[in-house]
């Protein structure tokens, strides 16, 4: 029996295999539930209006700029719900991406509803169902970033690698207009 002599390249790449398996399991580990708990990153309002400037604005009242029907029936249950949902709320739309530029998406609350494509300014003060606002507020992404940290040691050396720590970026945002208590209630805003 001969033993094999690892060469200092097999021992290096034995180490960045480590590494990287460390590395993979970490990202493994990022479940919904970890990245909903992940710092939001904080960004300025765009639009800062005060209340003589509201009341002067004149309202708009934004309806779906295309509607595509479905053959799907509304289930009943759902009623006082979709009720709720569908009433008018006062926000200001803003993008964080791309400021300044319209939001232009599709929803479709419940089953059985019409899908609607809505065009929604922004930085101006606009009435439009809860449900697009909510729509509006939910869209956000989580953004991960390589941060070396000592990941363990075997008491002879310690080992180094990279850890996904993850920030949630709010993507775009429905800010209420008025002062009084938030109007998109059922979000928990």
């Amino acid at each position: 029996m001969t033993a094999k002599v690892k060469s200092s390249s097999e021992q290096e790449l034995d180490k960045c295999q480590k590494q990287f398996d460390a590395f993979d399991d970490n990202i493994k580990s990022l479940t919904q539930d970890r990245m909903k708990e992940a710092p939001k990153l904080e960004v300025e309002p765009q639009t800062k209006l005060s209340q003589n400037e509201i009341s002067k604005s004149k309202d708009i009242y934004l309806k779906p700029w295309k509607t595509i029907g479905c053959k799907e029936k509304f289930n009943e249950k759902y009623r006082d719900e979709y009720n709720f949902q569908k009433e008018y709320v006062h926000f200001t739309a803003e993008n964080h991406e791309i400021i300044g530029e319209e939001l232009d998406f599709w929803t479709r609350p419940f089953p059985g509803m019409p899908a609607e494509e809505w065009k929604v300014p922004c930085n101006k003060p606009v009435w439009a169902p809860r449900y697009v606002a909510e729509r509006i507020k939910g869209c956000s992404y989580h953004r991960l970033k390589m941060d070396t940290r000592t990941t363990g040691g075997d008491g002879r050396a310690e080992y180094y690698g990279s850890m996904a720590v993850d920030t949630t970026v709010q993507r775009l945002d429905a800010v209420p207009v008025s002062n009084r208590k938030s109007v998109f209630v059922s979000a928990g805003f």
